[in-house]
């Protein structure tokens, strides 16, 4: 069994700042404060950020092994949260933007598929909690 562990330091105000064994680190905030002013995203940000990551290198690999020639690809997330405390996600939309000569849509949408229903982890972590959708359009440059 594989392991990760993180070390996160209070900075200040709503500001901590992760950072795990190979000294990477990365900033997170709160709006808590009056004037709701954050220096950086908020855990719940994070989520997405980590799940749409977590499915992008998916893609990215499965397209490079299919030989697909692509220029770009941008996920764009929306995840909506219940007003009752705590405030989870219950509906996530991930929409894979991919622009590519000659890209293959049925190779896109089953490199969509496999990530959400095999290797994503993130996204497994989060099945069962969350509705998780996907949507995906392909710009031919």
């Amino acid at each position: 069994m594989s392991k990760n562990t993180v070390t996160t330091q209070w900075v200040k105000d709503y500001t901590f700042v992760s950072t795990n064994e190979s000294n990477q680190s990365v900033v997170l905030d709160a709006s808590i404060s009056r004037d709701g002013t954050k220096i950086a995203p908020s855990p719940m940000e994070a989520v997405l950020m980590a799940l749409s990551t977590c499915a992008g290198i998916d893609v990215k690999l499965m397209l490079t092994k299919a030989k697909q020639n692509f220029s770009d690809i941008q996920i764009k997330v929306i995840g909506e949260r219940r007003e009752e405390i705590p405030k989870i996600y219950t509906d996530i939309k991930l929409h894979f933007i991919v622009t590519g000569n000659d890209l293959s849509e049925k190779q896109l949408a089953r490199a969509i598929k496999l990530s959400a229903e095999k290797y994503c982890s993130v996204s497994h972590m989060l099945q069962g909690v969350v509705n998780i959708t996907h949507s995906y359009e392909v710009i031919d440059p």
